[in-house]
């Protein structure tokens, strides 16, 4: 079965890399791509259409899921478009608001959703190994620092938030502490956390253990957006089809 794919925000910079990646693939196909003002535009030879048509769009081509990577309130918009048309929703998008992802996570009630603050493999596997970490370090001090473009909106990143729960659910922890000025030493238990953004980096976390005179450094670094898209279009393969509900990256990885 070749799976028919809806992307949004398909000209911007993961939009446009999702709509590469799956014209370069043979088990899915763009079925629309939509933009908020698609202009005369095209990516990769598939045509732009309006994205307040996108819930109709979705019916009439036949759509099984859609890939997005917006902003918070354009993917609760496009989230409630797929509810109506009875469409799988995968997302990458960052800095929901708790409010909005409640609002998000009760879409999974009627459609299959996945929320994934970072479709790169090698992250998940990041996120599976950091608490064992935490977990064998007890009382060691915790740093993270996160690098991305100049243009990221949401600090930290939603890959550093979801590192940072796994670091907090396997350890003894007082809080985080954002960034250091003046007199501020270090308090006991605080976890360290550094948001820098600078030039076209893609995307880089590492996480700092220290303690006992040892040093323990676990970094992810992606060196191109393609890889955020091959794990949607990936996650967005294995989803079509599926029973409503909320689903993580994780899921996808351990199939």
């Amino acid at each position: 079965m070749t799976v028919q794919i809806g992307v949004t925000g398909a000209t911007g910079r993961m939009g446009t890399n999702v709509v590469e990646t799956i014209e370069a693939r043979e088990d899915c196909a763009v079925a629309l791509a939509v933009n908020r003002d698609p202009g005369s535009e095209m990516v990769a030879g598939v045509p732009i259409e309006p994205a307040g048509e996108l819930e109709e769009l979705l019916t009439e081509h036949n759509v099984d899921v859609v890939i997005d990577f917006t902003g918070p309130e354009s993917a609760l918009e496009y989230a409630e478009a797929c509810v109506a048309a009875e469409v799988a929703f995968v997302t990458g998008t960052t800095g929901f608001s708790d409010e909005q992802r409640e609002t998000l996570e009760a879409t999974a009630d009627d459609i299959p959703v996945l929320l994934a603050p970072n479709f790169a493999r090698g992250v998940q596997a990041l996120v599976n190994i950091v608490g064992d970490a935490i977990a064998n370090l007890p009382g060691y001090d915790v740093e993270l620092v996160e690098t991305h473009h100049n243009a990221k909106r949401d600090a930290p990143s939603g890959t550093a938030n979801r590192l940072l729960s796994e670091i907090e659910a396997n350890g003894d922890f007082a809080g985080r502490k954002h960034g250091r000025e003046g007199f501020d030493p270090r308090e006991d238990g605080e976890i360290g956390v550094h948001a820098l953004r600078a030039g076209d980096v893609t995307g880089e976390h590492e996480i700092i253990i220290a303690g006992n005179h040892e040093e323990l450094r676990l970094t992810h670094r992606a060196e191109d957006r393609g890889v955020f898209a091959a794990g949607a279009v990936d996650t967005a393969v294995w989803i079509a089809g599926a029973k409503a509900g909320w689903y993580d990256f994780a899921d996808v990885i351990d199939e």
